[in-house]
């Protein structure tokens, strides 16, 4: 067993290095508050669900109290074509009208949802699963009329977040928030995770996607950003560097730092135990977003 582990990399030699170049991290992070917004194709895996439920745990376990927040595009996206029902995007947000709707709900809190919390029970009774509806935890406006039954967010109910931590359960949240009247609305996941992340002065924001990080060209995987101010993001949004779908998530990586999360970071939820390599590591991994005016530079600091 000792010769194969050693073949995989998994000698003791490097798994105690990895142990003690966590250690400072898990030390500095014991009981922060770290939101991780779930989606992509990570959720669609199920090697890759299955590794990320892990991490989860095992951050609960050394001190930390996550929260996911999960979309689940790709899943809504192919139970409306099965309904023969076309989807349509603007500016990164799926136009939404009644019968879109029910089918996010069913999907989010009924299925994907359920999922996430169960792939985490695996290793113990720990998630809770909710919607931004329960307990109006998320409260939103309609966004632009055009959009239908999407959601732009005013207020986040941080209390039952906090007490569902404090008894260190995980609450998992589907991306669905409610109106004054109780109307449900569609949110998108990003700008949900960023809202609580923001709301509840979170440690980071970390947002699993299918690209390495903010990429200045989507074709280049060189021109990855390493570190980056919200004000050069503003930058990049105002010359169209930043485009399309990418525009939400980094909107939303902007609004939780400046709302007081101290850092937001995209991740490529693609590869393994992503969160460990980016929490734990001294290298780090992706694009960190901070309110530090700096200029972009290389490489990455926790």
């Amino acid at each position: 067993m000792t010769d194969i582990a050693a073949e995989r990399g998994y000698s003791p030699e490097l798994r105690t290095q990895a142990l003690i170049e966590a250690l400072p991290y898990i030390q500095q992070f014991r009981s922060a508050i770290v939101v991780v917004k779930f989606g992509g194709n990570a959720m669609v895996d199920p090697d890759l669900s299955r590794t990320f439920a892990e991490d989860i745990v095992l951050l609960r376990s050394v001190g930390l109290k996550p929260i996911v927040v999960h979309g689940g595009g790709p899943q809504i996206g192919a139970l409306l074509k099965r309904l023969g029902k076309e989807s349509e995007f603007r500016d990164g947000l799926r136009v939404t009208d009644a019968e879109t709707l029910d089918v996010a709900r069913m999907v989010l809190v009924g299925k994907v949802g359920r999922d996430i919390v169960g792939q985490i029970n695996i290793h113990g009774a720990y998630a809770v699963g909710m919607s931004g509806e329960d307990g109006g935890l998320i409260k939103v406006v309609p966004h632009v009329p055009d959009l239908g039954f999407v959601g732009e967010i005013v207020e986040v109910n941080t209390g039952i977040l906090q007490r569902l931590l404090a008894e260190d359960l995980i609450p998992v949240v589907s991306s669905i928030g409610s109106d004054a009247s109780g109307q449900a609305y569609n949110i998108n996941a990003d700008t949900a995770a960023g809202a609580i992340a923001g709301a509840l002065g979170a440690e980071k924001v970390v947002y699993l996607t299918d690209v390495a990080g903010l990429l200045l060209d989507v074709d280049d995987p060189s021109s990855l950003v390493a570190a980056a101010s919200v004000d050069q993001l503003r930058a990049f949004i105002a010359d169209g560097t930043i485009s399309g779908g990418m525009v939400p998530k980094v909107d939303s990586c902007i609004e939780a730092v400046e709302a007081g999360a101290k850092a937001a970071h995209m991740l490529d939820g693609r590869i393994p135990h992503v969160l460990l390599l980016e929490l734990f590591t001294d290298a780090g991994i992706g694009t960190k977003i901070t309110n530090d005016r700096r200029t972009i530079h290389e490489g990455m600091s926790q």
